[in-house]
This record gives C-alpha cells, sequence and structure tokens, in this order.
C-alpha cells in the first residue's frame, strides 16, 4: 500500500511536471486574468508572483484540545503569506512552520522575529521561506505553537496538544477544520490546494517529525532540521540524565504570558519527566515518535528531506540517526544532509547556503507541485568530510563492517583480548579530564589507545561497548568515549562567543547573501558565515552514557549485587569520522560526565572490568583496513 502512494505521487508528478513546463514565458498573471498560473523552467518554479503584493493575513485556528484546562478548546495563531493571484482563483501549496519562538527566542542566527502591521496583519515573516517562495507560487504559513505568540493554551514540550495545533491548521488548508478572522467571522483556505510542507529547525524540527508521525492528510513531505524523535532520549540516555526540570525551564523560556496561567501544566509536566529516576515512562512515551502507541514512523506518509549536524549536542545526532533508520525500514523517500557543526541550519553552513536553498526549493517542487526534476535521482547524502570538504554517497551510515577492538591490561586498544583486569572509581570529571594525558595510570579513568595507524580508517554508524564489569555499590554511571588522539585542524563546534557573533563552530560575517524579495519591513538577506577551527591534539568522536541499573529496561531500574559481575552493553551517539594516518584511536571509561551528564551526582562506586570480557565494536567501511593497519609487522 505504502509503495502504491509513493508510486502514484511519481505519475502524478510526470503529468504536473508536463502541464507547468508548456505556460507561457512571462508573468503567470499575463496569462489571463481569469486563470493565473505558475511558471516553471529548468525544472524549477519561478519567481512571477509579487511579494511586495502578497496578502498577508492572521487568524486563529480551532483545535480539538484544550491544553489549558480552562474549559473551552484552543485555538491556534497561524499567519499567512500568498500570492494576491490566490484571490483570483490561483491554487497553491503551502510552506509550514510550526514554532514556539517567534515572540521569544527569533529563529534563525540572526533570531528574527514576526511582527505586525497597525491591523494586526503579519509584515515580518522569520527566516527567507516567504521571501525566496512566495514569488515562485506558494503560500507561507506561520503557526505559533500552543501557549506561545498569539495562541491559545499552554506549551506542553512535544506533547499531543503542540502536535494537535499543527496538525489541526494543516487540515484547515485542507478543509477539514475551522478558523477564524479577528472579527470572529469564519475563514476558508479555498487558495489552498491542501499540499503542506513542514519545515523547521530543533523544535521546529520535531513538530514536523511529530505531526508526519499522525499521518494527517495533505502534509505531504517534511524538512526538519535537527528535529528531536523522542524527548526522553533528548533528555536522557540509557537512564543517564543531561536534565532536570527540562519542561519548567523550556515552557517559561518560551512563553511570555504570567507564569501563574499555566503553572498547573508546569507541574505536570515536571511530575511526568520524573527526575529522580530519569526512567521512561507514560509522560515521555507520549513524546516519543517512533515508539506506538504515540505518534509513530509506521504512519508517515510523507517524504523527507532530513538535516543534523554529527556535533549537534543539544538535539544530539542519535535523534536523527533512530528516526533515519525508522524511514528507512519503512521504504519512505528521503534525502539527508549532514553537517559537522553544533545546533545549526544548513542555510547558515559556509559556503553551502545556495546550494541548501536549490535543494530545498527542488525538493518542495517536487513533492508540493508535482514536478520532475531529478531531486531523487540524485545520491541520498551530503556529508561534510572536514571544514570546507564535502561528498555525496548512496546512504547513510556509509557501508560498514563492525570491527571489536579490545582494552589490554598495558593500556593497548588491539585486535585480540587480553586477560587483566582495570579499576575506576566513579568520579564527576569533564571530558578534557577523562581524556587528558592518555598514558597516565589513574583512578578515575580507564584509557587504552592502539598503535598509531598505518592508514586512514573511517567510522560510520554507532559504535558499542561491551563491558564485563563488577562494581562495589548498586550502581554507577557509565561514559565510553572514543577519541580520535592526533593533531588536526577541526571545526571548533564548542566555542560559543555571542558578542563575536561566534556559535557552533560558525562566525557571523558583515556580508550578506540574499534569497528572494524583500520589503521595507521585511528583507531577504541574511549574514553570510565562516568556519571557526582550532587546531586540537585529539576529539572526543563518540560518546555513550548508562546508568548501569538500567542495563536491561529503561522503565524498571534493577540494582547490581555488589561484587557480582555483570556484562552490561550500550551504544555511544552514532558518527561519521574518517582517522588520518599515524592518529590513534582511544577508547577511554569513566563515570559521570560532567559535560553531558549535567544533572547527575557520581555515585563513588568503583568499577572492575575484566578486560577480556570486554570490547567496544566499531562500525568502519573497510575492515581489511583497520586490521591491516593495527597488525603489529612480523619480527
Amino acid at each position: 500500500m505504502r509503495t502504491s502512494r509513493w508510486r502514484g505521487v511519481a505519475i502524478a508528478a510526470l503529468t504536473m511536471s508536463t502541464a507547468l513546463a508548456a505556460l507561457p514565458a512571462g508573468p503567470a498573471s499575463a496569462r489571463t486574468s481569469a486563470a493565473p498560473a505558475t511558471k516553471v523552467v529548468d525544472g524549477r518554479t519561478q519567481p512571477v508572483f509579487s511579494y511586495a503584493d502578497a496578502v498577508r493575513e492572521h487568524l486563529m485556528v480551532q483545535t480539538p484540545v484544550d491544553s489549558d484546562g480552562d474549559g473551552h478548546k484552543d485555538r491556534v495563531a497561524v499567519d499567512i503569506i500568498r500570492p494576491k493571484e490566490t484571490q483570483q482563483g490561483l491554487k497553491v501549496p503551502v510552506i509550514m512552520s510550526s514554532s514556539p519562538y517567534n515572540d521569544t527566542v527569533g529563529r534563525g542566527f540572526e533570531s528574527e522575529r514576526k511582527a505586525y502591521d497597525a491591523q494586526g496583519n503579519p509584515a515580518k515573516f522569520p527566516l527567507f521561506y516567504d521571501n525566496y517562495f512566495v514569488p515562485r507560487g506558494y503560500a507561507v504559513v506561520d503557526v505559533d505553537v500552543t501557549g506561545t505568540g498569539r495562541s491559545d493554551g499552554c506549551l506542553t514540550v512535544g506533547g499531543a496538544a503542540d502536535v494537535a495545533a499543527a496538525k489541526a491548521t494543516i487540515d484547515w488548508l485542507g478543509g477539514r477544520a475551522t478558523a477564524y478572522a479577528a472579527d470572529g467571522g469564519e475563514v476558508k483556505a479555498s487558495w489552498s490546494t491542501g499540499k503542506v510542507g513542514m519545515i523547521g529547525h530543533s523544535y521546529e524540527g520535531m513538530l514536523a517529525n511529530a505531526v508526519a508521525g499522525t499521518g494527517v492528510e495533505g502534509l505531504e513531505t517534511i524538512v526538519p532540521i535537527s528535529g528531536v524523535s523522542s524527548w526522553y532520549e533528548f533528555a536522557r540516555t540509557n537512564g543517564a540524565k543531561h536534565w532536570n526540570g527540562f519542561a519548567s525551564y523550556l515552557t517559561i523560556a518560551l512563553d511570555t504570558d504570567p507564569p501563574q496561567k499555566c503553572q498547573a501544566v508546569r507541574e505536570r509536566l515536571q511530575a511526568g519527566e520524573d527526575d529522580a529516576t530519569g526512567d521512561y515512562n507514560a509522560h515521555w512515551r507520549e513524546r516519543d515518535y517512533i515508539a506506538r502507541p504515540a505518534p509513530e514512523v509506521n504512519k508517515v506518509r510523507a517524504s523527507v528531506l532530513a538535516a543534523h549536524d554529527i556535533n549537534d549536542y543539544n538535539i544530539r545526532i542519535d535523534q536523527l540517526a533512530n528516526w533515519w533508520g525508522a524511514l528507512a525500514e519503512r521504504g519512505v523517500p528521503r534525502k539527508l544532509w549532514l553537517g559537522r557543526y553544533g545546533h545549526t541550519d544548513p542555510f547558515d553552513w559556509p559556503g553551502r547556503r545556495a546550494q541548501w536553498v536549490d535543494t530545498v526549493h527542488r525538493w518542495f517542487d517536487h513533492w508540493l507541485y508535482g514536478i520532475r526534476n531529478g531531486i531523487m535521482d540524485e545520491p541520498r547524502v551530503d556529508l561534510q568530510t572536514g571544514p570546507d570538504t564535502w561528498t555525496t554517497q548512496a546512504d547513510w551510515p556509509a557501508g560498514t563492517s563492525s570491527v571489536p577492538l579490545h582494552p589490554g591490561p598495558d593500556g593497548s586498544l588491539a585486535l585480540s583480548p587480553a586477560s587483566g583486569t582495570g579499576s575506576f572509581t566513579d568520579t564527576k570529571l569533564s571530558e578534557a579530564d577523562l581524556t587528558a594525558d592518555s598514558a597516565a595510570d589513574r583512578p578515575d579513568r580507564l584509557a587504552f589507545l592502539t598503535p598509531p595507524l598505518r592508514t586512514g580508517v573511517r567510522l560510520s554508524g554507532t559504535p558499542t561497548a561491551d563491558l564485563r564489569v563488577t562494581l562495589d555499590k548498586p550502581t554507577s554511571n557509565l561514559t565510553a568515549l572514543l577519541v580520535d588522539y592526533g593533531e588536526d585542524e577541526r571545526i571548533d563546534w564548542n566555542r560559543n562567543e555571542p558578542q563575536n557573533r561566534i556559535h557552533d563552530g560558525l562566525r557571523g560575517l558583515d556580508e550578506e547573501s540574499c534569497h528572494g524579495e524583500s520589503t521595507a519591513q521585511d528583507d531577504a538577506c541574511y549574514q553570510r558565515t565562516a568556519n571557526v577551527t582550532a587546531r586540537k591534539s585529539s576529539e572526543v568522536i563518540a560518546r555513550g552514557w548508562m546508568d548501569a541499573q538500567n542495563r536491561h529496561s529503561l522503565t524498571t531500574p534493577e540494582p547490581l549485587t555488589p561484587g557480582r559481575s555483570y556484562r552490561i552493553t550500550w551504544k555511544t551517539l552514532p558518527g561519521d569520522y574518517e582517522i588520518k594516518p599515524g592518529h590513534r584511536l582511544g577508547l577511554v571509561l569513566g563515570g559521570t560526565d560532567a559535560d553531558f551528564l549535567y544533572f547527575e551526582d557520581a555515585t563513588g562506586a568503583k568499577v572492575t572490568v575484566d578486560l577480556g570480557g570486554s570490547r567496544v565494536t566499531v562500525p568502519v567501511t573497510s575492515a581489511d583496513r583497520i586490521r591491516n593497519s593495527l597488525r603489529r609487522r612480523a619480527r
């Protein structure tokens, strides 16, 4: 059934592409006053509609939820910009964002916010989507998430109410829900084709994933950028906590209403997060867009153009990898851009802005207008391999083989196991402390290194730590780090200096580039960026964490019996990294990672590792290469 649906889209694309390509070369509005139309050249819609003259309107869409419990169903604020020709019979598809940022932290590298004219209609939309796509025959629809901006209700941090608000807007665009103007009159989206593509970064990308997981009719495609796919895995990893009080923090940060308005909701969210244990429960399940019965990947009808950064430790890369893998199992049409920065948008990646805009343009043209422009015939993945280098490949992770590496009592990391034990005490340490002076014998960590590699080795995918351990207490936090020891120029993704316009490996420049048309209130020009790099002697290339008592279950902890041996296995975050010749691959084992397990306390447990029964498995593109590189020369 799924295959036939997407086959039908391809057939429709051929028909639509042929029809649009036949339109005359002049502006669509000049064709006939009764039938304005879109123009397509070289597989791309052309800017033939006036941005300055576009219709701008504000309305409220009725939702089926009462998120604040005031006895009234919420209405969400929706701002629309569309070609004026839609008032003459032109029907257009929609590019939609649902955002909680519009009146608080802002959106994009320059933190843009919405602005309104004296009549209450939108005069400025954040980002370039409106400037660029409205002249090309799209409407842009910007939704304030429940409890933010001009919307009713309370923010539920990825909960059902947040998702329902965005879904209701899509239903309204398809004629299945109700919206109201400022005067209380009902408004219909008679200008809409009913086809919608969602796009957005971070929380917005999460909502694109979540709404796609409802299977809502009309959502043809999504472009989630650094989007969450599981809020549990955002706040926790294998029972180890990255956050306490996250919902309270975020709801206050993103809601400008008086705090008491949503205090009851905030308290329910706080209780649901269960910071005391870090365990998975019904609260997290509602906010898990892969697991059943919450909105789930099995219901996804939309194609997916995803983007993420490998070094994004706000929305970590496993959020993308788990979602991407589930989409692949379902055969969902998909494409991926992977950068090496922090929590950023590809629009701001140095040297790639024009390519990203063109990719998004052709993606929406294909999936919302049905234009056969070859976007689905290209390599599926664009991957940044260095500060200024990119490659394309058929999929991600790349085809790999799993190679086990074994820690040795002499501090080696080798192809063959060796007997012996090592121990460390669960201490809260920064990663700089954990990885420093790798040859030193220390009580707070264990470190193992390969010999210098004879050839380069590429890791692509998710390493696994597999340890045989004995504790002297009922639990311990466990951290496994894979480290590239070797000097190199690397993106300094962790450097943040707002006063110098630096964050997440990017520096804002005075020079701008423009993408679309501008008005006095809303220009289409944005700062260009440059790489921020640093020459470093090492780099952590994969990291993973575990609360030992959650080794079998995220919902039910099982304390360990002190003195008894246990096998504990967990995955690190996925990645894609080339270790250069002459560098050494290191495995560092420790307790509480102070850089990422911010709200955890070290237990002080002594962790004894049976080295002969332990290993780390790394996914490499050439097993023979790493084996040959590590195999000692015959004497």
